[in-house]
């Protein structure tokens, strides 16, 4: 399915998110805090766009994605990033291979997600950071009920006249409302090792971006409701 849409999928993605979809990546590099000269993991990278601030600011970013199809049209547009073709719950590479590791909207299409960021911790050195980025739940009910309206009506038809293979959005939509909200999210980072967990929403929740650390050594999972006194959402329409 990725492969089938991966020539169009930057435009279309642009199209169905409003222009929104480029100020989310800006605020998941921000998030990251990265420098140069660090290597960075960006997991389900498709064609690369989530790569390419890393690349020009001088990290050492790998691209990887289990799309053959959307890396190729990645490795066209941008031969100097390194494109990798991976399983996100069998990476390969080696243990603490990365100072940092982030996924954008890409966990909820992973079969075992909760595997996926058990291997990002893996690869993640102790103390690197992890960014994800996904679409989640809005806080607002009118808002949640606008958006699922959208998401299920609007979006589908948009994509028939843009995208090459609209059932791929039909699964899109679907997806997103089959997956847990943030906190739930939060506690499977914490369930996988990850601690300093924390998760800002965007456009009133639409999007979530968290955020965590490797610790330097193993603790124990935190049960989600001690988790929810630790953690420290970000509330934020915009």
């Amino acid at each position: 399915m990725f492969d089938d849409v991966a020539p169009k999928y930057d435009v279309v993605n642009d199209v169905l998110s409003m222009g929104q979809t480029r100020r989310w990546r800006r605020i998941v590099v921000d998030a990251m805090d990265v420098k140069a000269g660090q290597k960075v993991l960006d997991l389900a990278a498709g064609t690369g766009t989530s790569s390419e601030p890393y690349a020009d600011s001088g990290v050492d970013v790998v691209a990887c994605d289990f799309s053959l199809g959307m890396l190729k049209v990645g490795k066209r547009r941008r031969p100097d990033i390194d494109f990798i073709a991976g399983d996100a719950t069998n990476l390969p590479f080696a243990d603490n291979s990365f100072d940092a590791s982030t996924i954008s909207f890409g966990l909820r299409n992973v079969v075992e997600p909760r595997k996926a960021l058990e291997e990002m911790l893996r690869v993640t050195k102790p103390g690197g950071r992890l960014v994800i980025a996904e679409f989640s739940h809005p806080v607002v009910p009118l808002w949640r009920n606008l958006y699922t309206e959208y998401l299920m009506r609007a979006l589908p038809a948009i994509a028939t006249k843009v995208s090459s293979n609209p059932d791929a959005y039909v699964y899109l939509a679907e997806s997103i409302r089959a997956w847990p909200d943030q906190d739930h999210l939060a506690q499977w980072l914490a369930d996988a090792g990850w601690t300093d967990i924390t998760y800002r929403n965007l456009s009133g929740g639409i999007v979530a971006v968290h955020r965590a650390q490797k610790p330097a050594e193993h603790r124990e999972s935190v049960p989600v409701a001690k988790l929810r006194r630790q953690i420290k959402p970000r509330h934020q329409a915009g």
